[in-house]
């Protein structure tokens, strides 16, 4: 093609397509992130429309635009008319991971202090510090993904994924969805149809427009006939109107001043790093594999400023009031087998901005309930999770199943001091667990399930350890198991992994550093140094084993039991010219 003729168009009709896939996606993302922020960690709406929103409109424009003249310049230098930008959008793990495990302590830790108002500010700030932590882990590690990703067993890294998606995703919602049957049901038979079944629907409507679409007609409707209690939702009409009322211009406000005033509280920065630097490493390597999943489909992206990019917009996310970072989001040959091109991914950023910034974040959440959307982020659950088996080595699919169990831990532990909070219950947490070590309880392994969780979500880490240590004695690589199993020890000792106190019903950081808190009937802590010796043990075991060469057992073949696997890593798997791309938003680490 002469280079004269050459010509990239700015809109093409796929972009339409692609548009509302891709503007679906975040939609349902901001409405967990309005429902999360309300109901987990105290947070008013009035800070979520004059702050977190503003932010993730910042974000979300940064990116979107970026890639968007990144694919019109790779176009241009390649020659490729097809050329399709970098789907971008809000990290749905990180969404879940800050809201539950950095936010909600936050405020829980601090509202018996403070008061409800001032500790919902501190989960706010809390969220911001840790969006922007992440967003740094995210920028740096646009320079140092390759080694890193080499370094970790991509089972490992999919598998923390894998135990968010399970749990915190789709069982959360799936439990939304039977709940609210009148309104979820219908819509998860469209998105199963649409994803699953591979339907296409008259006029090519995407179909996740469809299922918010019917999910909010049914709410209304059934609200409207009387049949909110009869499996609906109940929508509130004058909450709509005054949600209308308030649509206003919004400008960004540049929040350093709360982020440096929040530097002050160490604990609200250290105690939560083993939730935002796994994330932002997690989110970065996840990107890393998306780039490469576009390179397969034909667009060959530069590594390093599309990665660093994606690190900016979630620093500007934390800057300007947004607790959630970014992503390049899975799914790019399908937005490419739509037709999509550039125009999609500009156009969504620019209609969040003009969505959030003109104060329409409180309307669009009293139209559409989340329940219409509960479907999607089930699905988003359902694919994180299934990736995780499907693009590791089939040997190594032990290890990603060791994965979920620290995460069906911290489900049963976050969900047991609420329910018995809301029931009244007479009897506490900390009195539980020193019922089930007397044995006088019918759940005697509760303070296992405790230590599996830990304080400060380190079961994000011990996930992550657990799983890379069995993908190494798979392998019969004992040196690499020893030295995870070495990293457990340490980050025991010193209270980042299976430490805990207990305040009634508050689970706590409790670090090696910090002076034991007074015995009483309300009060529980444990510095699990018994399981640190445990973890010393098995390091010494398996240093022992490498020392003296391994087992006679043969390490297996992998071109004998996996296709298309180069080391640890297999090569991005073939994609579905006709799969739809609505497919899981955030550094769901697909290949």
């Amino acid at each position: 093609m002469a280079e004269e003729r050459f010509r990239y168009p700015i809109w093409v009709r796929g972009d339409i397509d692609g548009f509302f896939g891709l503007m679906v996606d975040n939609l349902v993302q901001v409405l967990t992130i309005i429902v999360l922020c309300t109901s987990a960690a105290g947070i008013p709406l009035a800070t979520i429309t004059t702050h977190i929103l503003p932010g993730v409109a910042i974000s979300l424009l940064i990116g979107n635009v970026f890639y968007g003249l990144q694919a019109h310049y790779v176009a241009r230098k390649t020659r490729n008319p097809t050329c399709t930008a970098l789907p971008y959008g809000i990290n749905t793990p990180s969404v879940f991971a800050f809201a539950l495990f950095v936010m909600a302590p936050v405020y829980h830790n601090f509202v018996g202090d403070v008061g409800p108002a001032a500790a919902a500010d501190l989960a706010w700030k809390a969220g911001m510090l840790a969006c922007i932590v992440s967003g740094i882990i995210e920028f740096v590690g646009a320079f140092f993904a390759e080694k890193l990703r080499r370094i970790t067993p991509r089972a490992a890294l999919l598998g923390v994924l894998a135990a968010v998606g399970i749990t915190f995703i789709a069982s959360d919602f799936a439990f939304r969805i039977y709940a609210h049957p009148l309104v979820g049901l219908l819509p998860l038979g469209i998105l199963l149809l649409a994803y699953f079944g591979d339907y296409r629907f008259p006029l090519g409507l995407p179909g996740g427009l469809l299922v918010v679409l019917f999910g909010t007609v049914l709410a209304w409707g059934a609200s409207a006939a009387g049949f909110a209690r009869f499996g609906g939702v109940h929508m509130d009409a004058a909450a709509l109107k005054a949600g209308l009322d308030e649509v206003h211009w919004i400008a960004p406000v540049f929040c350093g001043r709360e982020i440096v005033a929040v530097l002050s509280q160490p604990e609200l920065l250290v105690g939560f790093l083993t939730v935002s630097v796994p994330m932002g490493l997690l989110n970065a390597l996840g990107s890393l594999q998306n780039i490469e999943s576009a390179e397969a489909a034909g667009d060959k992206f530069a590594t390093a400023p599309s990665l660093a990019v994606n690190g900016l917009g979630s620093i500007a996310a934390g800057l300007f009031g947004s607790c959630f970072p970014t992503t390049i989001y899975i799914g790019h040959p399908g937005w490419k087998a739509m037709g999509a091109r550039a125009g999609y991914s500009i156009l969504n950023g620019a209609f969040y901005t003009v969505l959030f910034l003109f104060g329409w974040g409180t309307f669009v959440s009293k139209l559409i309930p989340i329940e219409a959307g509960a479907a999607i982020v089930m699905y988003i659950g359902i694919v994180i999770t299934a990736q995780a088996f499907q693009t590791t080595p089939r040997r190594h699919a032990p290890a990603v199943a060791i994965a979920l169990f620290p995460a069906l831990a911290a489900m049963f532990a976050i969900k047991v001091p609420l329910f018995l909070a809301d029931g009244g219950a007479q009897v506490t947490l900390a009195e539980l667990v020193r019922n089930s070590l007397a044995g006088t309880t019918a759940v005697p392994e509760l303070s296992g399930i405790l230590a599996l969780f830990g304080a400060n979500s380190g079961w994000l880490i011990s996930s992550l350890i657990l799983t890379a240590l069995t993908v190494a004695l798979i392998d019969r690589k004992y040196r690499a198991a020893a030295g995870w199993c070495a990293a457990a020890t340490v980050l025991t000792a010193i209270g980042l992994l299976h430490s805990y106190r207990i305040e009634g019903n508050i689970i706590r950081e409790f670090f090696l550093w910090q002076p034991a808190p007074p015995d009483g009937a309300a009060v529980y802590a444990t510095r699990a140094l018994p399981i640190a010796a445990g973890y010393a043990l098995a390091t010494v075991l398996f240093a022992l084993v490498a020392l003296r060469g391994g087992g006679r057992r043969a390490v297996p073949d992998p071109a004998a039991t996996d296709m298309h696997v180069h080391g640890d890593w297999p090569s991005p798997p073939r994609t579905e010219p006709h799969r739809p791309p609505t497919l899981p938003p955030p550094g769901d680490r697909d290949a």
